[in-house]
């Protein structure tokens, strides 16, 4: 197993952070008419993350073992709660923090080299 520097999962979560970004996108696009030009733009949005979150993703793998990048996804639950409260004023719940910090357990387990 390779020793992942800090530098490394601070890019993985700017990319998994991107990669949330297209959720609000698909949200968004979803508040209007199919095919109007605001539902377009949004959705045009979306792939457009997408596209960009595809590269960068194939980039962090190569630095990376894929264990730990799948682990570090798994972080997107974090940024798509900040993501549904700046967004769109939803409410968190205890649960939410709870299940969060679960998964952010988790994942620093995973980067954890094991000593």
């Amino acid at each position: 197993m390779k020793k992942i520097s800090w530098k490394t999962i601070l890019a993985l979560q700017l990319v998994v952070m991107v990669y949330t970004l297209s959720s609000v996108a698909a949200k968004l696009a979803s508040g209007y008419e199919a095919l109007s030009l605001p539902f377009l733009l949004f959705y045009g949005v979306e792939i457009l993350i997408l596209g960009l979150y595809a590269i960068a993703w194939q980039q962090i793998i190569k630095r990376c073992d894929l264990s730990v990048a799948y682990a570090n996804r798994s972080m997107a639950i974090l940024w798509s709660l900040i993501w549904t409260v700046v967004f769109f004023h939803e409410a968190l719940t205890i649960k939410n923090i709870i299940g969060v910090f679960v998964v952010f357990a988790g994942t620093m387990i995973v980067n954890s080299d094991g000593e």
